[in-house]
């Protein structure tokens, strides 16, 4: 029966709110928000002149749901949430939700130089967003060799008593052992700050003045260590820093570049006057709207839930009032969205403009050799509608801390988002065979349960669904024939008797390019090792074993280290607590000798001795 909009369009107020499709299935087609509810939702069934997609997306509308709300920004603000949570199939996404880093200066005595990510704390001085984690790390090392900060955590600065290896290498002034007075270590910290804010040519004046005065004091030692200051300084400000000459402004630019179907939003940072860096974003869905769409969406989804400077500068049009009133009220200072723009700030623009299109053509290139791969493995396995191929692999050390992966390559690029690891238990220890048939019913079990409710899946690789529910056109499993036999009893115990797997065997002395595909009837096929479809399989199957491996040390090595200091008799968690504190953390404890270990609290020598024992 066709979908018949009318009862519900009649019915709907002249209202800010959100408005939802659905379709038969209950699936989010699209999320939107208006000034009047009943003249928007009402034009979708009305307008003769739309873009294809969306007369394919209002063909399949099923249902229709919509929430009223107070006013359009509140409407703005519900619409992006939704989109986020929901992720609907005719919405443009943006799939970067991370933090962004940040370079913190502590509010302790002697301050700590450190690389953050999260919600600020007011006990310390922040300095960024930067673009990305490099960008912050990289000023971290700079300033350590300029300023020499101390980076350490609270619990091994206030427990040394000798200067580290920092110290040494000229990176630190051992504030911990005080080699250095709190008086002179806060003038590295304010120069530091006013570097970070921008202020180079105040650093570099207070610094040549210092170094003068204390040469005409015949202070020379002193006076040589602010030269080789001053030279370190100069050299960041041309590695790091694209400082501005109009004050310390902070600014986001975003900049737009499309080519037939593929869309680039390049944002670069601005802060205190220095261009930070830049990143790339490359949107789902976005093919046939204008920039000015992307534009908005690009700016309501990336800032309605992180921080936002008071000047955006974009080089498309972007006439919604209410956004940039919404951002004003959440960053509690006036946020200017901005197209025209002049001098320094045009150059900033043209910079962006340009790694756009660079990174456009990246994309591009990269996206070309995947989709070579792709076609060649779809030849291959004659599956012409291959899209989306999950590969299985497990991690152990001689059965400890076992853990399972499953990586996903959909669309041409690996998907980290919709990544798992498994935790594998109850089984016996190095047993790779109960370990695939454990992480495989755990996986496909309510996929299993959802097919057995409905015979159709199509449409289950939508990106509103939940990530369980998607069923793959193609299952790897890393290994031979044995975990492939595996997995075909739990597809036939799930009832996915359907579903492609395709073992994949390490060749003869587990050489890359010599790897054999196992079918299910038990035959075995090679492909060349200049095979693109063997560069997909590859790609995926080590990505499968990267992310199982970094699973499993991790697992491994909290394991160890909670269960060091366990498993000596008499060390309980107070004695614990006292070594860990006294030393800073286990590695300083297991360096100690058996004296040093005797001088902690409640450690005598018989169970200092024992101590040293169980770590070496």
């Amino acid at each position: 029966m066709e979908f018949d909009p009318q009862p519900i369009l009649v019915s709907l107020p002249l209202l800010p709110g959100v408005y939802r499709f659905f379709d038969k299935k209950g699936e989010v087609l699209y999320v939107g928000k208006a000034n009047q509810l009943k003249k928007r939702v009402t034009s979708y069934f009305q307008k003769t002149n739309v873009s294809p997609r969306i007369r394919l997306m209002v063909s399949h509308i099923a249902r229709i749901e919509t929430t009223v709300t107070r006013s359009e920004a509140e409407a703005l603000l519900l619409e992006n949430n939704l989109i986020k949570s929901l992720r609907p199939r005719y919405n443009i996404l943006f799939r970067d939700d991370k933090s962004y880093p940040y370079i913190v200066l502590s509010g302790d005595e002697f301050p700590r130089l450190s690389y953050y990510r999260g919600t600020p704390n007011r006990r310390h001085e922040y300095f960024g967003p930067f673009p990305n984690a490099s960008a912050a790390k990289e000023s971290i090392q700079l300033l350590q060799k300029i300023f020499r900060i101390r980076t350490c955590e609270n619990s091994v600065f206030s427990n040394r008593t000798r200067p580290c290896l920092l110290h040494q290498i000229h990176r630190c002034t051992a504030p911990c052992v005080k080699l250095i007075s709190a008086g002179d270590y806060k003038v590295g910290i304010r120069n530091a700050a006013l570097l970070l804010q921008g202020r180079y040519q105040e650093v570099e004046q207070t610094l040549r003045a210092t170094m003068e005065r204390a040469a005409e004091e015949q202070h020379y030692e002193q006076a040589a260590e602010l030269r080789d200051q001053l030279r370190a300084l100069h050299t960041v400000q041309q590695r790091q820093f694209v400082e501005s000459t109009g004050g310390a402004t902070d600014a986001d630019i975003i900049a737009l570049a499309q080519q037939d179907s593929l869309v680039c939003v390049n944002l670069a940072m601005v802060r205190g006057g220095r261009h930070l860096g830049d990143k790339s974003f490359f949107p789902d869905h976005a093919e046939d709207l204008s920039a000015n769409e992307i534009a908005q969406a690009f700016i309501a989804q990336h800032y309605l839930s992180r921080s936002v400077p008071p000047l955006l500068i974009l080089d498309a049009e972007c006439d919604d009032e209410t956004l940039a009133q919404l951002l004003s009220e959440q960053a509690g200072h006036t946020v200017k969205i901005s197209q025209a723009v002049s001098g320094e700030r045009k150059q900033w623009l043209e910079m962006a403009q340009h790694n756009a299109l660079l990174a456009l053509q990246q994309r591009k290139a990269q996206q070309g050799g995947q989709k070579l791969r792709l076609d060649r493995l779809r030849e291959f396995l004659d599956m012409p509608d291959l899209q989306r191929i999950e590969c299985f692999d497990i991690s152990h050390t001689m059965g400890e801390a076992t853990q399972a992966s499953c990586v996903v390559y959909e669309n041409l690029d690996m998907r980290t988002s919709q990544y798992r690891r498994y935790n594998i238990g109850s089984i016996t220890p190095g047993d790779d065979y109960a370990a695939m048939r454990q992480v495989l019913t755990r996986r496909y079990q309510k996929l299993a349960e959802a097919c057995s409710e409905s015979s159709q899946r199509e449409g289950q690789k939508s990106e509103g669904a939940k990530i369980d529910l998607i069923c793959p056109d193609l299952v790897l499993i890393d290994g031979g024939l044995g975990q492939l036999h595996i997995a075909m009893e739990v597809m036939h115990e799930l009832g996915l008797n359907d579903l492609a797997l395709v073992g994949v065997a390490k060749g003869e002395e587990r050489k890359a390019g010599l790897e054999q595909l196992i079918f299910p009837d038990g035959t075995a096929k090679q492909l060349s090792s200049d095979d693109p479809a063997l560069h997909l399989i590859q790609q995926i199957r080590d990505e499968a074993h990267r992310f199982a491996i970094t699973g499993h040390r991790a697992k491994r090595g909290k394991a160890r280290t909670a269960s060091s200091l366990e498993e000596i008799s008499g060390v309980g968690d107070k004695r614990r607590r006292s070594l860990l504190t006294h030393f800073g953390g286990l590695r300083e404890v297991a360096q100690a000798s058996i004296e040093q270990l005797s001088k902690v609290d409640g450690i005598s020598k018989a169970l200092a001795e024992a101590i040293y024992r169980q770590l070496h």
